[in-house]
C-alpha cells in the first residue's frame, strides 16, 4: 500500500481550494476550459472524476502545477507522508521509501504517482499507469499546455496522438515534444495496463520560429 492517495473527494477539495485562493470564479474556470459550471462543480465535490486532460486544465487556468494537487508544501520541503516514510538523514538531503508517494486515480481508473519526495519549482516527475482501453480524454480532445514534456513506457503500450499523426511506444521506448503541440495519450491493449514516466519542464515555453 502506498503511505499516501488522494481521493476522489480529496481531488475535488484541493482543487477547489486552489480555485479560491485563485480568486477565480466557479463560473469563471468553468468558462475559461469550456464547460458547464455544474460540471466543475461536480468535480470539486468529488461526484465526478476528473479526465487527465481536465485536470490539466484545470490547474493550467488556476496557474499552478499538476503536483500542487498532491499537496501544499513549500518547494523543497519534504512532503509530509504517513507512518514516517520520509527522512533526511542527511541535511538537505530527503529520502521517501519504495511505494511512498502521493498518488491520484483519475477518470477512468488512470493513475498519477509522484516520484519526488519533495515539491520541485519548474519540474514535475510522474509514474502514470493507463489500465486497458483508457485515454487521456474520454472524448477524443487533445491537451495543449505549457511546458516541454519527455516519456518513457516502461511497460505495456502506448500511442501518442497528434495532430500530424500517432507514435506508438513500446516498454523502454521514449519520445519528448513541447506541450503546446496538441497531444491525446491512449492505450489500446484491451488486457494489458500501460505503465511510464513522465517529466514536465514547467516555464518552459516553445522557441520562435526561425
Amino acid at each position: 500500500m502506498t503511505d499516501r492517495s488522494v481521493t476522489n473527494g480529496s481531488i475535488g477539495a484541493r482543487l477547489r481550494q486552489l480555485r479560491i485562493e485563485s480568486g477565480r470564479s466557479l463560473r469563471s474556470v468553468a468558462e475559461a476550459i469550456g464547460i458547464s459550471s455544474s460540471a466543475l462543480s461536480q468535480i470539486e465535490t468529488g461526484a465526478m472524476q476528473p479526465s487527465v486532460n481536465r485536470l490539466i486544465e484545470i490547474v493550467s487556468v488556476l496557474e499552478v502545477p499538476v503536483a500542487a494537487i498532491f499537496d501544499d508544501h513549500d518547494v523543497l520541503r519534504p512532503v509530509e507522508l504517513e507512518h514516517g516514510r520520509t527522512s533526511e538523514p542527511i541535511p538537505g538531503v530527503t529520502v521517501a521509501t519504495a511505494g511512498a508517494g502521493a498518488q491520484t486515480v483519475l477518470g477512468q481508473g488512470v493513475l498519477y504517482r509522484r516520484l519526488t519526495p519533495v515539491r520541485l519549482d519548474g519540474v514535475d516527475l510522474f509514474e502514470t499507469v493507463y489500465p486497458p482501453l483508457t485515454s487521456s480524454s474520454v472524448d477524443g480532445a487533445m491537451l495543449v499546455h505549457e511546458g516541454y514534456e519527455a516519456g518513457r513506457v516502461i511497460s505495456g503500450s502506448l500511442s501518442f496522438e497528434f495532430t500530424e499523426g500517432t507514435v506508438a511506444l513500446g516498454p523502454g521506448d521514449s519520445l519528448s515534444f513541447w506541450a503546446t503541440r496538441p497531444h491525446r495519450v491512449v492505450n489500446e491493449s484491451v488486457d494489458t495496463a500501460a505503465v511510464a514516466v513522465w517529466l514536465t519542464l514547467r516555464g518552459s515555453r516553445t522557441p520562435a520560429p526561425e
